[in-house]
Order: C-alpha cells, then sequence, then structure tokens
C-alpha cells in the first residue's frame, strides 16, 4: 500500500476543514506568514496533494490554492510539485479521477512530499473539502481522513464560526481523534466580534461550545473581513487575520509524523 512512502521526519502540521468552503487555504497561507515570521530562516514547504476545480495554463492543470500556498510560504518547488494530483472538474478527487479516467498516481505524490520534506525545514500540507471526500476511486472507501493518518502529522482544524458549526466541528474531531490523529487545535475562522452585526445568536457562544464538545484547544479566532481581504489566490490577506493567527506560536504546534521519533523543532 501507499502508505510507506507518505511518511516523513521533518515537523510538519496538516490543515483541514470541517467542510469545503471554510476558508482552509486562507488559513493555511496565514500560518504559513505567521511561521516566516516567528522562525526567520526556517524554509517552509507547503503542500496541496489534491485539487480540482483547476484552470488550464500554458503548464497544464493549475490550481489558485497552490499559488497561494507558496506565495506565503515562499516556496520555490514547482507547483506540479506541490499540487501533483490536479483535476479540471470541482468534483471529489475520486470522482474527478474517475470520470476523466485518470488513475491517482500515488507514486508522484509520494515523491512529490518526499522532495518537499528534503528541500524544507517544516512542511504545511492543506487537504481538500472535509475528512470524509473519497480520493481514488480504486479504494472508494480511501478518505481524506485516511490519507490524514498516513501522513501522520498534527491536525489543525479550520471551523465556520456561525450555526451549525458545533455539530460539524465535533464530528471533525471525533473521527480524527478516533483513528489515532493528534489533533493540535481548532481556528475559528469569521467570528464577527460585534453581536449587532449579525443575525446569528449562535457566534456568540460557539467559540466556548466548540472547545467543551471537542476538547480541543482554539490557536485562532480569526474575525470576518472584507472579501479582498481574504483572497489569498491573490496575495491579499487582511491585517486582522494575520494578527489574529499570529496569536499562536506555530513553531511549536508543529509536530514530526506519529511514526517518527525524537521531536525536531525549528525557529528559538
Amino acid at each position: 500500500m501507499h502508505e510507506a512512502f507518505l511518511q516523513g521526519t521533518k515537523p510538519g502540521l496538516f490543515i483541514t476543514g470541517t467542510d469545503t468552503g471554510v476558508g482552509k487555504t486562507l488559513i493555511a497561507c496565514a500560518i504559513a506568514a505567521a511561521i516566516r515570521r516567528q522562525a526567520p530562516g526556517a524554509r517552509l514547504g507547503v503542500s496541496k496533494p489534491f485539487a480540482s476545480g483547476c484552470r488550464h495554463d500554458r503548464e497544464g492543470l493549475v490550481h489558485e490554492d497552490a499559488e497561494a500556498l507558496a506565495h506565503f510560504a515562499d516556496c520555490k518547488q514547482p507547483l506540479n510539485v506541490i499540487n501533483p494530483i490536479r483535476f479540471s472538474a470541482p468534483l471529489a478527487p475520486a470522482v474527478a479521477a474517475q470520470e476523466s479516467g485518470e488513475p491517482i498516481d500515488w507514486e508522484t505524490l509520494g515523491r512529490s512530499l518526499a522532495l518537499l520534506e528534503r528541500e524544507s525545514d517544516a512542511l504545511l500540507i492543506e487537504g481538500v473539502g472535509g475528512l470524509m471526500v473519497p480520493l481514488d476511486p480504486s479504494l472508494p472507501r480511501y478518505t481524506v481522513l485516511d490519507f490524514i493518518v498516513a501522513v501522520g502529522y498534527p491536525v489543525v482544524i479550520v471551523a465556520r464560526a456561525g450555526l451549525g458549526t458545533l455539530n460539524h466541528t465535533a464530528m471533525t474531531a471525533r473521527l480524527l481523534k478516533h483513528a489515532g490523529c493528534r489533533v493540535a487545535g481548532l481556528v475559528i475562522n469569521g467570528y464577527i466580534v460585534d453581536p449587532i452585526e449579525t443575525d446569528d445568536p449562535s457566534i456568540a457562544s460557539n467559540r466556548v461550545w466548540l472547545e467543551k464538545l471537542t476538547g480541543v484547544k482554539t490557536l485562532g479566532v480569526v474575525p470576518q473581513v472584507d472579501p479582498v481581504g481574504a483572497q489569498p489566490e491573490h496575495g491579499r490577506i487582511d491585517p486582522a487575520v494575520l494578527e489574529a493567527v499570529e496569536m499562536t506560536y506555530w513553531p511549536d504546534v508543529l509536530g514530526p509524523p506519529r511514526v517518527a521519533g525524537g521531536r525536531k523543532r525549528i525557529g528559538r
């Protein structure tokens, strides 16, 4: 099976979300920017292993999330290394692969992760969709969750601030813990500070209840910002987002793959 060559030894972090559209890329890019400031000189690798909904470029399929991650991490590796598995159809990877007739090339993915790790001091990996998104049509029950387990890095969950987040976040955290993953913490995205500005009263209490329900600490509470300031694909992240994410010292959150021995550190 392919799990053997997905393992690395450098510190890293896997960033997942409660579902699609919660702001994983925004938060992943903000974490990358924070690490660069908190650990000057550290070589930070980034990976978006699977992406769908890619555009056709002169160099082939390109996904804006991979471009954004490369920019904010200052990662010099080619985009086809940062994002080795790409599809044009905006579908789950397994579905897109089946419809296109292209098998998932796990060996290429493994080589990409190995290269990124070899050339970096730490590695951030951003998932696709939520935990139960299928990745391979030849293995219909193999999901993002299984991939996270194979990689072995601690996991940050990006969650919405509003109504419905308690259920989605609690299920995500429980699945990760049941699978033996280390859940490093939550980042709540889109928090509205002034209750007068929202008709969703759950936002005021969700922040506390998310920790009660999951037993997972909150690493960041990111305020809702103007959409222009939430476009990492165009190199734009509102300073309020960056400030909220930088409240955590991320080099301490990074960890080695679960099977690796000894904790390695970057920074201090």
